[in-house]
């Protein structure tokens, strides 16, 4: 089902209240590289997923490379996440060296270690 949700506009976050909601009365858990909120959604089984890189992670290319690893590590670790929850990653400044040196698999070992904490 969670990939279902990937190739969807359902599975995405997209406007800004769904993302203060998440923010506000969400839970966050971090690391040096990102910081994943989660938040209880009531009725909706997939998994709905907001990513923020800002400015300091550096120019658009490194952003849009770094986002696009970022749903694509999330994705493949969804069914380890409980249903009907809406997250949102931010991605700190140290995370394009992290896709840099380690890509996909570096972002994927940095959300299964936010996952399981």
């Amino acid at each position: 089902m969670a990939e279902a949700a990937r190739r969807t506009r359902r599975g995405r976050l997209s406007r800004a209240a769904d993302f203060e909601r998440v923010y506000r009365q969400g839970r966050s858990q971090g690391n040096r590289y990102l910081v994943l909120y989660s938040f209880p959604r009531a009725g909706e089984e997939v998994p709905r997923l907001g990513v923020s890189v800002s400015r300091k992670v550096g120019g658009a290319v490194d952003r849009n490379r770094v986002k696009r690893l970022l749903r694509d590590a999330f994705w493949s670790l969804a069914d380890e996440l409980p249903a009907g929850h809406d997250y949102v990653i931010v991605a700190r400044p140290e995370a394009r060296a992290l896709g840099e040196r380690d890509g996909l698999e570096g972002f994927r070992r940095a959300l299964a270690e936010l996952i399981a904490a």
